[in-house]
């Protein structure tokens, strides 16, 4: 009797679409990660092409506005977009001046993650560097908090002791982990792959991000932080391989927001401070105030329900010179709400022609920048991010076409037969045999 209860068992979740497809899920994350990084032979990323060829990948993956690093992230393992997983940027807007507050516990989400999913059926969960994720739900969790010091990265990392291990046992009683390089997340990666074969992992690459910015699209830095990227891959693979459990394995790249090369930087708060409209933030004497997040701006009202003011800042826009009105475009509360924006601004900015946004209230509003920068409204091929997976279940050869950041939660769940019911993305045709 228990042998068919079994099999009955097994034939619904196979029927109902829960049946798990792997052991074994990973997930990799690289910060500023492009489908040209794949798609382009010249980027030399062996181990991603590779991937690629061996399952499915993605022409381009549509991020969240604004595309940054920690709301792309939580979407990513929630399903949903910011205005319901609550994580608006990286830094918490503070409307008397920045004091350094950053999205980083994991108790900052206000929708459920996979991590939760993963632990409620008792699966072994390890979350490597990975934003808004203090606290997270998981038996191994380094976050990504290393803004606040690192005594407070270590306070907050899981089981008691782990960090002090890994530079024990991966990096030959170091004094410090250099957590910015990513083969170093690698061998952590490896090392917990070895000793505890994690059921579920996350892990976030951080380098090519950095470069990025510092040169833009392209450039020797950010070819060579790719090349450093795709070899941290390949640390991943050896150990999933050297461990027995690669067959049994679904390993994902992907990513967080593409990259735009920056020729002008705007400040849009030195319009408001001229119009009267910003007097003081320190001593909270403001009515409308901008917080820029590089590709994108946001209008916050003192008093949301304030038409005046926000007819006046929508006049000063429309009057400002033709040169200046073609770097931005206003995406209205409409649009906000149709891609899941922050619902606690009036409008908000997205650069055009090269244009980043800052948050000087003092100088010249327009002036040259260099680099590159993300956070632009998600809706071109340049700020699309990439997705490849290979393993159990997955296309070899496959073709996703464009798909969404949310789309990835509703996957992971597939693969490790979950119920995961409050995620709104949706499995892309193509990544799965029938």
């Amino acid at each position: 009797m228990r042998k068919l209860s079994c099999i009955y068992l097994a034939l619904l979740l196979a029927f109902t679409g829960n049946a798990q497809l792997a052991g074994h899920v990973v997930l990799i994350t690289i910060d500023g990660f492009r489908p040209d990084f794949y798609l382009d032979p010249s980027w030399k990323a062996v181990n991603i092409r590779n991937l690629m060829q061996e399952g499915a990948h993605a022409d381009g993956v549509n991020s969240v506005f604004p595309s940054m690093t920690y709301p792309s992230h939580t979407t990513i393992v929630t399903g949903v977009q910011p205005a319901k997983h609550g994580i608006y940027y990286n830094r918490v807007f503070e409307p008397t001046g920045p004091t350094g507050k950053i999205y980083w516990n994991d108790s900052s989400i206000k929708v459920p993650t996979i991590w939760e999913a993963a632990s409620r059926k008792g699966l072994k969960v390890a979350v490597l560097l990975w934003p808004v994720a203090a606290g997270a739900p998981a038996q191994y969790v380094i976050p990504d908090n290393a803004d606040m010091g690192d005594a407070a990265q270590e306070a907050w990392s899981k089981p008691q002791g782990f960090t002090a291990e890994l530079r024990q046992q991966v990096f030959g009683a170091a004094n410090k982990i250099d957590y910015g390089k990513d083969q170093n997340v690698a061998r952590i990666a490896a090392y917990l792959i070895q000793k505890d074969q994690p059921n579920l992992m996350t892990i976030h690459f951080f380098s090519v991000d950095h470069y990025e910015h510092m040169q833009g699209r392209d450039g020797d830095r950010v070819r060579a932080a790719v090349l450093a990227a795709d070899s941290a891959v390949g640390i991943i693979i050896g150990a999933l391989k050297n461990s027995g459990i690669w067959n049994k394995t679904v390993l994902i790249v992907t990513g967080d927001h593409g990259f735009l090369d920056v020729k002008t930087q705007v400040s849009p708060n030195v319009w408001l401070v001229k119009a009267g409209l910003i007097t003081d933030v320190k001593k909270d004497l403001w009515k409308a105030q901008f917080n820029s997040v590089g590709g994108s701006s946001y209008l916050y009202l003192k008093d949301r329900n304030d038409k005046k003011t926000l007819e006046r800042v929508r006049e000063l826009l429309d009057s400002l010179p033709g040169d200046q009105k073609n770097l931005f475009r206003i995406v209205g509360r409409r649009q906000m709400e149709s891609i899941g924006g922050n619902p606690e601004v009036a409008f908000a900015l997205t650069g055009l022609n090269g244009a980043s946004f800052d948050n000087a209230f003092e100088g010249e509003a327009v002036r040259s920048g260099q680099g590159g920068t993300h956070g632009y409204f998600p809706d071109f091929q340049q700020i699309r991010t990439g997705f490849v997976a290979a393993g159990p279940g997955i296309v070899k050869g496959g073709s996703i076409g464009i798909m969404n950041l949310r789309d990835i939660a509703p996957a992971l769940a597939r693969i490790l037969g979950l119920s995961f019911p409050s995620a709104e993305g949706k499995i892309p045709a193509g990544l799965f045999y029938k």
